[in-house]
């Protein structure tokens, strides 16, 4: 009864950004997006091959979800895989929270079945994981995984879901150069041990580690990311500067080099996409191999520029 870990691409693409509203500066990022040009962006990247796609309730409450399906419509179900997220934060007071948020996401997903099904942040683990169980067994969710869980908890999950024949599948963690928590506290070598898939999420700190921003260029005024990260760009510039200079010896960007150290640390990188041009990027990374070297400098760069990009919603690890 045991599932095997669920194949996946070697990049997952996030939709965070998909759930702000459209309007400059209206939302988490202050993106604007178009129904077209997420389309253009699903287009290229199912045709490359990156057709994991990481959503949440949370998200715009739902807008993502929505967005998310309207893109993937004329797909083939079996073209994609879904990943979505129970947020306990979220939950409603019914007899089965888990299942009624599941419900709302297939709806909103336009589908019978997710093949990634999450709890988004840790809260009760013993309250929250047993409530996935049936959702396996009745094939509505194919895999489990835990989502901004420290050690323990992800183990007493995976015990919980071990009673039933099931196990934790992946974790999925903030990780970057700039915030490697997990990796420090054993998770990434748990995962290892046991054959659990690590997504790693804002490997490019929400733009931050892409070389695209700096003092001078700062993140889009008015929108959470900017109050985040604007303050510590000067922190980065050493950083991000020898990230440019691996890049270009290979034609690749800094956003590239920091998306080929999350793989070549043995993680499926979310990387959120919002334009085709980041497709393009992420076939880049790919082919890129980065020597044990480089990826020691880029880490001690990292520790060097001493800054905490913990999120508001994590945990210490």
């Amino acid at each position: 009864m045991t599932s095997k870990t669920p194949a996946v691409p070697a990049v997952a693409l996030g939709t965070w950004a998909w759930g702000d509203s459209g309007e400059a500066g209206d939302g988490y990022f202050g993106s604007q997006l178009t129904a077209s040009g997420l389309r253009e962006v699903v287009e290229k990247a199912q045709a490359n091959g990156f057709t994991l796609w990481d959503t949440a309730v949370v998200y715009g409450m739902g807008h993502s979800e929505t967005v998310l399906a309207q893109a993937l419509k004329g797909y083939a179900r079996s073209e994609y895989q879904l990943s979505t997220k129970f947020t306990p934060q979220a939950a409603a007071d019914g007899d089965d929270p888990v299942a009624e948020m599941l419900e709302q996401s297939l709806g909103r997903l336009g589908t019978e079945y997710v093949d990634l099904y999450w709890i988004h942040n840790p809260a009760d683990v013993a309250r929250w994981t047993p409530l996935l169980i049936p959702l396996l067994q009745s094939g509505k969710i194919k895999h489990v995984g835990v989502s901004n869980h420290n050690l323990k908890q992800i183990a007493l999950a995976d015990q919980i879901l071990g009673e039933a024949g099931f196990r934790v599948e992946a974790v999925q963690n903030h990780y970057s150069l700039l915030y490697r928590g997990s990796e420090r506290a054993g998770i990434l070598d748990y995962c290892r041990e046991r054959d659990v898939r690590f997504f790693s999420y804002m490997v490019l700190e929400q733009g931050a580690l892409t070389g695209r921003y700096g003092p001078a260029h700062p993140l889009p005024a008015g929108s959470n990311r900017a109050a985040a990260y604007n303050g510590i760009l000067p922190k980065l510039q050493a950083l991000t500067d020898r990230m440019r200079a691996i890049g270009g010896n290979r034609g690749a960007s800094a956003a590239d080099v920091a998306t080929a150290w999350a793989i070549a640390k043995g993680t499926t990188p979310i990387i959120g996409v919002t334009r085709t041009s980041y497709i393009d990027g992420l076939i880049r990374a790919g082919g890129i191999e980065l020597a044990d070297e480089e990826i020691a400098e880029l880490e001690a760069l990292g520790d060097a520029a001493d800054v905490d990009t913990r999120g508001w919603w994590e945990q210490e690890m």
